[in-house]
């Protein structure tokens, strides 16, 4: 005996819950479920921001949001005019959950935790008559002329509609080129660069607030605070070349060289500034007198690197220690040798091929009543909460779409 709902969503991570209760809302006459493979789902939303959720990102104007996204920024434009930060803001506070504005403008819940989030989408769902199944897995999935048929490993389902809301699933990617869907190949795009290097491998934790990074031979730049880790280098410079080069990168075998300029000066500039210094500050130790508000252990690092030892002074140093420190300041080289996970914080470029989708909907051009919504899709983001802004408007989309089908 198959058993029937008039719409079924596959995952029950952010896009899926988001989905179902916005559709279980508008809908409260049809039958609505959610099939979760795992034993409890929400995991990426438990585990985001370092367990305390990060919601959104406080970027107000769709034009802007969209440059976040290295696949899916053409695409967004007109969803984010439909559904974006403001109204995912309003949506969780309608529900009980405030959000609030850190200094980089990610967002979290006032109550720093994720379990805030979780604690409503359970709520929600409940409220709303949304059945979640947990331990279903998805075999097969076959489009018949007017509905879908869901074999599983709790028995087999019918439905209506079908959103697939999954994620980066290679099982459900398989399933969706069965069904006709092209999947663009999925490769890492949020990690950290791992580098071993004397400059930085005695201090981790150190950050540089303002760098520009290239990797060499490539067009591939980016710009913000370098934090340097026990395996090599993280925050935004890093993770947003790590993005915006997923596919260059993965093509580099994650082996290639990056140029770091420390101070976001230029060459000439930085040697004029650092000759001034040699007159200036004469009798004091270089290691001691920290430049550029760079951190000091980082400066003494560079200096260090630059043949210049702890008990020289200023008046001390050559013409060719000079120009060897403002190397290391404007253009440091450094070979990266792999990558690491950002966090757990797993993110992939690749899905279903954005040509396959209608946007103004987020259903299937190639399945009838075949709706897809977050990062099953070949869509992703920069860290800081953009990734999530995806999912929810996708989601609400998908509902608006089936409340007027």
């Amino acid at each position: 005996m198959n058993t029937y709902k008039d719409i079924i969503i596959i995952g029950g991570g952010a896009a899926g819950f988001f989905a179902a209760i916005n559709i279980a809302e508008q809908h409260p006459e049809k039958s609505v479920a959610i099939l979760e493979r795992g034993k409890e789902g929400l995991q990426k939303v438990k585990i985001s921001g370092g367990g305390r959720c990060n919601v959104t990102h406080a970027e107000f104007i769709p034009s802007d949001l969209v440059s976040n996204y290295p696949r899916g920024e053409k695409e967004l434009l007109g969803p984010f005019h439909t559904f974006m930060t403001g109204d995912t803001i309003a949506w969780f506070e309608e529900r009980g959950v405030e959000l609030k504005i850190e200094d980089d403008g990610r967002m979290f819940p006032v109550s720093n935790s994720s379990q805030t989030i979780i604690d409503c989408f359970l709520h929600q769902a409940k409220k709303h008559n949304v059945e979640v199944l947990y331990n279903h897995s998805v075999k097969s999935i076959y489009a018949r002329e007017n509905d879908f048929l869901l074999d599983t490993s709790q028995g087999v389902f019918e439905c209506d509609k079908l959103i697939i809301a999954t994620g980066s699933n290679p099982k459900i990617w398989k399933l969706l080129e069965d069904l006709g869907h092209t999947i663009v190949q999925p490769v890492p795009s949020l990690f950290t660069f791992d580098i071993k290097d004397e400059r930085i491998m005695d201090i981790p934790g150190v950050v540089a607030k303002d760098v520009e990074v290239k990797v060499l031979e490539t067009d591939l730049i980016s710009e913000g605070p370098l934090l340097i880790t026990h395996v090599g280098m993280s925050a935004p410079a890093i993770l947003k070349l790590s993005a915006f080069g997923a596919i260059e990168l993965a093509k580099l075998n994650y082996d290639f060289k990056i140029e770091v300029n420390f101070i976001r000066q230029d060459y000439e500039w930085c040697l004029s500034v650092l000759k001034d210094s040699k007159q200036e500050y004469a009798k004091k130790l270089v290691v001691n007198t920290t430049h550029f508000e760079l951190p000091k252990r980082l400066w003494k690092q560079l200096v260090l690197a630059s043949n210049i030892n702890e008990t020289e002074r200023w008046a001390d140093i050559n013409k060719s220690q000079l120009e060897a420190l403002t190397l290391q300041l404007t253009a440091a080289q450094f070979h990266v040798t792999g990558k690491s996970t950002f966090k757990e914080e797993f993110v992939t470029a690749g899905g279903v091929d954005l040509k396959e989708i209608n946007f103004k909907t987020f259903e299937s051009k190639r399945v009838p009543n075949l709706y897809l919504a977050g990062e099953v899709i070949n869509v992703d983001a920069v860290t800081g909460g953009f990734n999530f802004q995806n999912a929810w408007t996708g989601a609400y989309i998908v509902s608006q779409s089936i409340a007027k089908s």
